[in-house]
């Protein structure tokens, strides 16, 4: 699981990336909880959803929003870490360019910012949700949701 740094719209972004040698792995990025209270990487949830879809042959993306841990910038408020969400998406794309399926996840304000991205981006597959705020953020851009999920 090697550390890396991604350059994001805000400076850098502190990441870990499991790496599949198969080309056509799938990818799957996972995106943490709300950095304002305490919601990083390294979170519980969100290291075992990586090991998951590690275990299951795919190619891993986690990585801290701006302001968090060693990432760079500071709290936008949902825009901010959205565009960072997009450039981790695009650095795993370019990582794994012949990926047969993309999926993403996210953990509570990570769940939000994964749905914005997968309305905007019609190549994510699929997606995992783990406690969705929608009683925190409006979730009715998803209607009708493009993808299957959990």
């Amino acid at each position: 699981m090697p550390e890396l740094i991604i350059n994001g719209p805000g400076g850098r972004l502190e990441a870990r990336y499991h790496h599949e040698s198969n080309a056509d792995s799938p990818i799957a990025l996972i995106l943490h909880p709300h950095p304002q209270f305490g919601g990083t990487m390294n979170n519980q949830v969100v290291y075992n959803l990586y090991h998951t879809f590690a275990a299951r042959g795919f190619s891993v993306l986690r990585f801290n929003f701006r302001g968090v841990g060693r990432s760079q910038g500071v709290w936008d408020g949902g825009p901010g870490e959205l565009a960072d969400a997009a450039s981790a998406l695009d650095w795993l794309q370019l990582v794994k360019p012949d990926a047969k399926t993309c999926w993403i996840a996210g953990v509570s304000f990570g769940t939000w910012i994964a749905m914005q991205l997968l309305m905007r981006r019609p190549e994510v597959d699929g997606f995992i949700c783990v406690a969705p705020p929608s009683n925190l953020y409006d979730f009715s851009f998803l209607a009708p949701c493009p993808s299957s999920g959990l």
